[in-house]
């Protein structure tokens, strides 16, 4: 399984894109299915990576977090199986408070420093900087430390990227004659800043020879405030580093056609979600309202059971949580009953549906839902976006536990969920937002749209019976989550 992080569905070929140099994407929709309808489901990152283990929606009660006690990680069921587990990334909010034990459910995992703000290259002052505008700008800490990171990755085959794809292959390798194994070969790229090396950008020679202006490859996440120009070079450094996310992808293929691997080894290459580059008026992604650029996902598969290529399927999929079953179901395991999401191996064979409609979020802002053509973007009806609570036993947020003051107040034992195995929560009162980040834009009005007729969502929708029937998806979806009482509060819905 090959993981990108904020890939762009719409910057992709097999997805209508003409101008990104990505082949190797255009390879892989002519070896294997593509998706057409596939989408997120907890945003953002650590969040969907607690989906991708549990098989179910985790935004409804608790936000960026560790893996719970009570979760059922299916990676760890693998293992459990005799089903050999690797993690190979340079993702490094694993290695955070608030992704702290995701790594341990595997048999063995790589780590490869360097990304963004990992506190990695030792060095007291950052080296010096260009003129720059954005994140590229700020003067704090966790900013040099990008500054330093870079400067120790001089070369190319230096990238942290560059050397997870040569870890993952290095596994691939060394394991090419042994049965039952999973390698989970994950990159943080192209997620912002988009740092990439020069033999990458010469693909878009064009437009970095006739720039002049300050370097700006690590967006904030707001409204647009930059020159037409300016987004016009964030965009060429996103492509440039899907250029280089390509070249490496097509490393893995090349893998997998020498070692013949295609005669019975799945491969599935996807993304937790996208990122806005200045669609909208904006750029970011954890910026509500949470918009198809960042919620339409690309997805592949190859299943070497039915040995289909080069189709595509338009069945409402979500990755985050349908693959864990998927993934048991190719290995005979037994799913747990707490698992939400579907196998897709009846999607694979004849492009079967597996649900009528998605649910999608982040913990605390819009509620959404999709049914394929229609998006629905349910706001708070609360004032101040209360009650809203988080529910865990693992209090900690994306880089630290939670604060003394968070703990020492209003704190209480909730009663179990269905999916707790019994076990009670804290119930810690919460305000919404991105921890440690911009506050959210919770205020939004509800939305509605035909995405279909409307792919870019430029007119919001006025139908009653439409959004009637959408707020009836939505309603059954929380249900079936076992949602706090206060989301349907906070949402305008009966519970009942």
């Amino acid at each position: 399984m090959v993981m990108f992080d904020s890939l762009n569905r719409h910057m992709l070929p097999p997805y209508g894109c003409d101008w990104v140099h990505a082949p190797n994407f255009k390879r892989l929709a002519d070896r294997c299915l593509t998706f057409d309808r596939s989408y997120v489901c907890s945003m953002p990152c650590m969040p969907a990576r607690r989906d991708l283990h549990t098989g179910r929606p985790n935004f409804l009660h608790r936000s960026w977090g560790p893996i719970e006690p009570f979760d059922d990680s299916m990676p760890e069921m693998l293992k459990s199986r005799g089903v050999y587990t690797h993690l190979c990334t340079d993702h490094y909010h694993y290695f955070e408070e608030g992704g702290s034990n995701y790594h341990t459910r595997y048999n063995t995992w790589e780590f490869f420093r360097g990304q963004e703000g990992d506190p990695w290259f030792g060095k007291v002052a950052p080296p010096e900087r260009p003129e720059a505008i954005g994140r590229n700008a700020s003067a704090d800490r966790w900013h040099d430390q990008d500054w330093k990171n870079r400067a120790a990755m001089p070369h190319e085959k230096d990238h942290s990227q560059s050397r997870v794809f040569k870890a993952g292959i290095d596994f691939i390798r060394r394991n090419r004659d042994e049965n039952n194994w999973w390698l989970q070969l994950e990159t943080f790229d192209p997620h912002e800043p988009y740092f990439s090396h020069r033999q990458y950008k010469d693909h878009y020679a064009d437009h970095y020879d006739a720039y002049y202006g300050p370097h700006f490859d690590w967006p904030r996440y707001a409204r647009v405030e930059e020159t037409r120009e300016q987004i016009a070079h964030l965009v060429h450094e996103n492509a440039s580093l899907i250029s280089m996310c390509d070249a490496k992808l097509g490393d893995v293929m090349d893998t997998m056609d020498a070692l013949k691997l295609w005669e019975d080894t799945m491969f599935i290459v996807w993304t937790d979600h996208g990122f806005l580059l200045g669609e909208h008026d904006s750029t970011g992604k954890c910026w509500c309202p949470f918009f198809e650029e960042i919620a339409h996902t690309p997805f592949f598969v190859w299943d070497p059971r039915t040995r289909i290529r080069g189709e595509r399927r338009s069945a409402l999929v979500q990755p985050s949580i349908d693959l864990g079953p998927t993934l048991l179901d190719f290995f005979g395991v037994d799913g747990s009953p707490d698992m939400l999401g579907r196998s897709l191996t009846e999607t694979i064979t004849d492009d079967a549906s597996v649900r009528t409609a998605a649910l999608f979020g982040m913990h605390g802002l819009h509620v959404n839902v999709t049914d394929g053509r229609y998006v629905y973007m349910r706001g708070p009806a609360t004032e101040n976006n209360q009650p809203l609570f988080d529910y865990t036993l693992m209090p900690a947020h994306m880089r630290h536990a939670f604060e003394v003051t968070e703990l020492n107040g209003a704190i209480e034992l909730a009663p179990p969920f269905s999916f707790t195995k019994g076990c009670q929560t804290i119930r810690i009162p919460k305000q919404a937002g991105m921890p440690g980040g911009e506050p959210a834009r919770f205020s939004l009005p509800t939305r509605l749209y035909d995405v279909v007729r409307d792919p870019k969502q430029e007119h919001h929708l006025d139908d009653v019976a439409v959004e009637a029937e959408m707020t009836n998806h939505l309603s059954a979806l929380l249900k079936s989550c076992d949602a706090p009482p206060e989301q349907f509060q906070r949402l305008g819905l009966s519970s009942r």
